[in-house]
């Protein structure tokens, strides 16, 4: 009994680093949106990215509602590795499953184990990020190829006559993926 109370208690002292880490930073949010954005861009393309987020006449506004999509998926991967490195922490079977080594010796740096909950949050934030680029990636090449088989004018009809069409055959094809 005394135990589980300790290891509660231990719990909830550890998780309080994590939150701190997870709160609202929205400029860095926006910095790390910008980074994936800009890795988003080489690896699909100039012309493929403003056709996914370009939503005005001249598409010259892709790279901006690219950040503002990423950044509040940035918000959201980031609470959700604190919670996935809160409870890796806390995991009494931690060690088993990774040959031997304490939740401060997998992820933190030296002798002691420092900064071992923002390295976990980090690994885990790269993760997701080159997860989800890949996902929109796909989807945008999956979404060209649509157009290219079904003609301009069905694609169109099928994803909307504006010129956010694109944008919503791609948004369209990443979620399913995601689901």
């Amino acid at each position: 009994m005394k135990l589980k109370v300790m290891l509660g208690m231990l719990v909830a002292l550890l998780a309080v680093p994590a939150m701190a880490l997870a709160g609202d930073d929205s400029q860095s949010d926006r910095a790390s949106a910008a980074e994936s954005c800009t890795a988003l861009r080489t690896s699909m393309g100039a012309t493929l990215f403003t056709q996914t987020y370009g939503t005005n006449g001249s598409k010259a506004n892709a790279f901006g509602k690219c950040v503002s999509q990423h950044s509040s998926k940035e918000a959201a991967n980031r609470a959700q590795a604190a919670k996935s490195c809160a409870s890796e922490q806390a995991d009494a079977g931690f060690a088993a499953a990774h040959g031997g080594k304490s939740f401060a010796q997998a992820y933190g740096n030296g002798p002691k184990g420092k900064n071992a909950m923002q390295r976990c949050m980090q690994a885990k934030l790269k993760e997701s990020r080159t997860e989800q680029r890949e996902d929109t990636v796909k989807a945008a090449r999956s979404c060209k190829a649509e157009r290219t088989s079904m003609g301009e004018s069905a694609f169109k009809a099928k994803w909307g006559n504006r010129s956010n069409a694109f944008g919503k055959c791609v948004s369209a094809h990443s979620k399913a993926k995601n689901d």
